[in-house]
């Protein structure tokens, strides 16, 4: 296909009232990014020359994220032809093809958007002409309220006719708009001058440009698209919808790369996760953003994984936690009920059972006992936890940062360890075992008789807010 200069105008102006939300519409996340930023990225990979935002005057937040794309706003708010009208200074005489998206639609395909690039570029009117305006239509199950794409015999688009101001015969019409075009920049202002609001919602629709190019003699086309794809979001069910849709690529994707999900409907992907070769996810896993996996990985069920780095070989969960800073490195073992956070794990070292590992670095083949904790946090400060090569941590041993178990090194079960540890060292800090005998009889008989005499007042936890209230 060949290539002109491309620019891109996506409206994020909308208010989103139905989403009920101080977040605005655009930045509700879908599969951990919000909408306004997968479209950016889509609008990215067709290396456009001109990326413009609009944006309604309130949106000071939103236009903070929008990186290197420019901005322009919509004030007030008087329809979406109004809306990319608002973005002409921003273009700056831009005249090549324009492709306008919507921020709140996040499914739409870069493979779309260079399919209508492609008819852009085929002859569509009767002296050999170019289309001035792609049209990205859609036949969905229900057409509903959907404005309705009004085609002639030899497939050229003449005009575009919201439901509200379509006759019966035109709504009955199953070619829908979905909103998405692109138009010759060129004429794409000019065009959208003449549009008026002469409408039912009295708004400036950016669909009147096609009506407004045909009576100038310059062809429109359709280009079609699954219904999925065109999906926009307005409420918090809808968001839902597109969040399934988006999970269900995202997995799809996986498995053609090769890795095997279990459940796969049970598996929930961000948009940046990356998974290796031959790598297997049990049930119920969620990948939040940041997540990179290696290859011949397992991840057993009902494992939270966010920002974490899992090398190849390694054996995660099931009901495994890895927050961000996680690194586990090759053949390591983290398993269930265990926390990582901001911790390396060295190379075959395992962390199997009931463990918080936050703020360490462990070297390789340690063993990390059950219960073991780094008490990472002061109060005020964190601080590290060095744990060295094939180091054994006992059960329950609470590690008191910062503090350094050298290699070889053993803690005994139970043990609060606060000094660092010297190589091939065994620190205990256990109390001597003391054994009474028939001391645990007697104490069953006094608690016997206490229960019996009444006189042992039951746990009123309110009262302690009482009695600070009156002080």
């Amino acid at each position: 296909m060949s290539i002109s200069d491309i620019g891109v105008i996506i409206l994020a102006a909308g208010q989103g009232t139905r989403m009920k939300s101080a977040l605005p519409k655009v930045m509700h996340p879908v599969a951990g990014r919000p909408m306004l930023h997968h479209v950016l990225a889509t609008s990215q990979s067709l290396s456009p020359k001109r990326v413009v935002v609009v944006t309604s005057p309130a949106q000071d937040g939103v236009r903070a994220t929008i990186g290197p794309a420019a901005s322009a706003i919509q004030d007030p708010p008087l329809g979406t032809g109004h809306a990319v009208l608002a973005a002409a200074e921003a273009m700056g005489g831009f005249s090549g093809d324009v492709v306008i998206l919507f921020a709140a639609d996040p499914l739409v395909r870069t493979e779309t958007i260079e399919r209508m690039l492609d008819a852009r570029r085929k002859p569509a009117g009767a002296d050999g002409a170019p289309p001035a305006v792609v049209v990205l239509g859609f036949r969905p199950k229900d057409p509903a309220q959907y404005g309705r794409l009004i085609v002639n015999d030899v497939g050229v688009l003449e005009e575009i006719v919201e439901f509200k101001d379509a006759s019966e015969a035109q709504r009955a019409i199953d070619l829908c708009n979905s909103g998405v075009m692109i138009v010759d920049g060129s004429i794409l202002f000019d065009l959208l001058r003449e549009v008026n609001n002469d409408n039912a919602k009295q708004e400036y629709y950016l669909t009147d440009i096609v009506a407004i190019a045909r009576r100038r003699n310059l062809p429109s086309v359709v280009v079609e698209g699954e219904e999925e794809e065109v999906l926009g979001v307005n409420s918090r069910d809808e968001l839902a919808l597109v969040e399934g849709v988006m999970q269900k690529r995202l997995r799809q994707k996986a498995m053609e790369d090769g890795a095997t999900l279990q459940d796969p409907s049970s598996v929930y992907f961000s948009y940046d996760t990356r998974l290796g070769s031959d790598v297997t996810v049990g049930p119920n896993v969620v990948f939040g953003p940041g997540v990179t996996v290696g290859d011949n990985v397992t991840i057993n069920a009902f494992c939270h994984i966010e920002g974490a780095t899992i090398a190849d070989g390694a054996i995660i969960g099931p009901f495994a936690r890895l927050r961000p800073g996680a690194d586990i490195s090759a053949d390591a073992h983290i398993g269930n009920f265990v926390e990582v956070k901001n911790a390396v794990i060295g190379e075959g070292t395992k962390v199997n059972h009931l463990s918080y590992i936050g703020d360490a670095w462990l070297g390789p083949e340690a063993n990390i006992g059950a219960g073991t904790i780094t008490c990472n946090y002061d109060g005020f400060n964190k601080h590290l936890t060095i744990i060295g090569a094939r180091a054994f941590i006992g059960s329950n041993s609470t590690l008191v940062p910062p503090i350094t178990v050298e290699d070889g090194a053993f803690t005994g079960a139970g043990s609060v360890v606060t000094k660092d540890v010297p190589g091939d060292g065994f620190a205990v800090t256990r109390a001597d075992q003391i054994n009474r005998p028939e001391a645990a009889a007697r104490y069953r008989k006094q608690k016997a008789a206490e229960k019996a005499s009444g006189k042992v007042p039951k746990p009123d936890p309110k009262s302690v807010q009482r009695n600070r209230n009156k002080d």
